[in-house]
Order: structure tokens, then sequence, then C-alpha cells
């Protein structure tokens, strides 16, 4: 049960929370046992010594890398927030929301950045406008549809695909000292500006976005200094529209994020990303199920004679269920990516298959109160062709020479949260 604690908002934010009408101190502590164990095989085969001046190789077998830790944020994100409304009357309301992200299995991380969510907002009969860092539109698919919410071992590939794409080139956008608020636009967006339709429309909602990127311009742009991604990289666009209604939930949602510029070049690099997600409750079973399609590409201000580098994509593909059981619950899924590089074919030559993977993650979780749960999850993926997705922990092994190829990596958390 949330907390209102409107003596202590008032001690750490003077003079500002006693304008409200109501304020909120809340958080979650999520702490698990996870391991990970990642397997990666070496595919060229053994050549004997011969006498046709073939190289000898001796096959290196396969090298698995794996840890066990005492991880965070495998149920729920672990958190600590404050937040707040004034009713202005007339039906207008102002609020403000500050939720920082905690790592309380070691304490490295704890409310120095409020880099979860920092907005503030005004709200009434039109809707909602909301400014600061908050969640991209495109984000919410992935975890509103994903029956472990992008967190932990089962978090679908979706996700983990398409927030690898989506980083910044370096250097990145600019962050200060802090490193947890710049280095992408797939799950949160910093400098946005935000339009929400009212809640009361029959169950249709939806919200736009724009993020500003916050680049110095220069008039004339001799002067601009040759710098990589100065000039556009972290503008975000993006938009979401859904129907709510019952058991159902259906929602569509577009978004293009800049990762990266170069002005001397005359290039952009965008990601553009597309999905549509479902669920709907039976009862007995919720089911839940997303399409997706993320394509890294670069714009050209003059096209290079030989054509630029081509787009990347990723399409991907998310069924998953949910089975109420007495206090618990029971959490399934599979997800699927595949990479089209877009390379051009050789009839002449074999050409080299799009890599691609598959994954499945089982969990329960019983809940013992309101606010507290145990949970435990296991989760595999199998990868194709290059594909190199994990559950989490360390990265695949390879050497010098390139020689292994990712294969499979599976994982488990075993944890405890609590709400308050």
């Amino acid at each position: 049960m949330k907390k209102s604690l409107v003596a202590l908002a008032a001690l750490a934010v003077a003079g500002v929370a006693s304008a409200q009408s109501s304020v909120t101190l809340f958080g979650v502590v999520d702490a698990s046992i996870s391991g990970y164990s990642n397997t990666a095989r070496d595919n060229r085969a053994t050549v004997f010594p011969n006498a046709f001046g073939i190289p000898t190789y001796l096959n290196q077998g396969s090298v698995k890398t794996s840890r066990r830790e005492l991880s965070n944020s495998n149920y729920n994100s672990s958190r600590l927030g404050f937040r707040g409304t004034e009713d202005l009357g007339g039906g207008l309301a102002a609020s403000f929301w500050l939720e920082a992200p905690i790592s309380n299995d070691d304490g490295s991380q704890g409310v120095a950045t409020f880099a979860r969510r920092s907005t503030v907002s005004l709200s009434g009969g039109f809707g909602e406008l909301r400014l600061g860092r908050d969640y991209t539109a495109t984000f919410w698919n992935d975890t509103v549809f994903d029956p472990f919410g992008t967190n932990g071992v089962g978090t679908n590939l979706i996700f983990s695909a398409s927030n690898a794409i989506g980083a910044f080139g370096t250097p990145a956008a600019s962050t200060g000292v802090f490193s947890n608020t710049g280095t992408s636009n797939y799950v949160r967006a910093s400098n946005v500006v935000g339009y929400f339709l009212p809640p009361n429309l029959g169950g249709f909602y939806g919200q736009v976005q724009y993020g500003f990127a916050e680049k110095t311009k220069y008039d004339s742009g001799i002067f601009t200094p040759n710098v990589a991604n100065s000039q556009r990289q972290g503008r975000y666009v993006g938009g979401r529209f859904g129907y709510a209604n019952g058991p159902l939930d259906v929602a569509l949602a577009y978004g293009s994020s800049t990762v990266g510029d170069d002005y001397y070049a005359g290039t952009t690099t965008k990601v553009n990303t597309l999905n549509l997600g479902a669920s709907y409750d039976f009862g007995p079973v919720k089911l839940f199920g997303e399409l997706s399609r993320v394509k890294n590409k670069i714009d050209y201000e003059v096209t290079p004679l030989a054509g630029g580098r081509p787009d990347i994509d990723v399409t991907g593909y998310l069924l998953g269920a949910t089975v109420p059981v007495g206090a618990g619950l029971i959490r399934a899924s599979w997800s699927h990516v595949k990479y089209d590089q877009n390379l051009p074919n050789n009839p002449f030559a074999l050409n080299t298959p799009d890599p691609k993977a598959n994954k499945i993650a089982l969990g329960y979780v019983h809940n013992l109160s309101k606010r507290t749960a145990l949970y435990a999850t296991i989760a595999r993926v199998s990868n194709k062709n290059g594909a190199g997705l994990t559950v989490g922990g360390p990265a695949f092994y390879n050497n010098a020479a390139g020689a292994f190829t990712p294969k499979s990596s599976t994982g488990y958390d075993f944890g405890i949260r609590h709400a308050f």
C-alpha cells in the first residue's frame, strides 16, 4: 500500500511540496539469485595434413561462459520515487513524477539521477501535457504485452534485439557525469514534450511525443565542429494509439530515434520502430502477442556511388500467456527475431544466411501479499547463423581469429520483490 508522506516531501522538496494536494513516496526492492550460461562453438571443420596444400586446422569445440550472481530487478525494476498532484480547480491538475533506479544488490546506484522518469504535467478534460524524461511510445508494446514485462531472464527477444541496434553512436549524446540517461532512446527519451489523450474516450487511448536533440547549430554551417553525433543525435518522435475495453487491449506504435549523425559526411542514422501488440484475458488464461519491425538506416544527403550501407532490419514475434493459480501466476512466452542485413545476393558464391534466434521462457510468481512476491524464471535462447542474443550474464566467448559462433544461452532467476 502506497504511503502518503506530505510532511516528508515538504522536507525533501522545501517550499514546493506545501503547495501539493498530495505527495506519495513509492518504490520497489527486487533481488534474486541469478545464473547464466552462454555457449559458443567452433563451426570450422578439422583439416588434417594433406597433399593438396590446404592449411591444417583443429576444431576447438565449444566454450561455455557462465556466472552466478545476486542481481536486482528481475520481476519488477527496483526503484524509489516521488509523485504528487495539485488540484488547480476547474478540472485542471498539475503533477510531477520523479523516479530513480536503485541497485539494491550492491548499492552502486541510488537516487543520483531520476533516470527512470522525471516529468511535470498539466492535465484536464483536454488530456495531459507532459514534459521531461519519460518512456517512449514504442517501448510500451514491448513491455505491456510481454508476460515477463521485459524484466529478468524471461525478457522477450524483440526487446533484447531492438534495444541493441537502437544504441547511440559514439560519442553518445551528452549526459554529463552520468551514463544511465543517454545511451539510447529505445526505452526512454530525454527532453520530451508529450501529449496524452483524456481517459474518457470509450476505451481509446493514445499519446504523441517529441524529444529534443538539444544540439548547437551554427550559421554559417562551415563553423560546425567536425565531431560525429554533434548535430542531430538524441532526437525522438513517436506515437502510440490503442483500445482497451474489458478483457481486450490492443495498441499500435511507431517511433523514430536519431542515433547518429555526421555533419560533414552528410549522414543521419535513424532507428525506426513499428510494433503492434495485443492481449486478451479469458479468465483462466490471459494471452499476449506482439509483432515488431525495427529498421536501422542511414540517410545520405548525397548517396554514395556504391549505394551506402544497407539498412539493418529486425523482425520479431512474441506469443505469451499467464495462468492464475490460487495466490500464484504461471508465466510463459516464446519469442523469435530475424535480422535482415539486406546484403546483395551473389549467385556465384555461398551467401551467408540471415541471423535469427528463438527464446522460450517459463516462470512462476507466488504472491505472499499485495506487496510481496516470490518468483522463479527459467529461459533459453537458441541462436542461428551468427545471432548473439543472451538471457543475460557474460558475453559469448570468441578469440582473436573470430572462430567461435554464439549458440545457446540459458539462465534462471529465483527472487523476492517487495513494493511500497
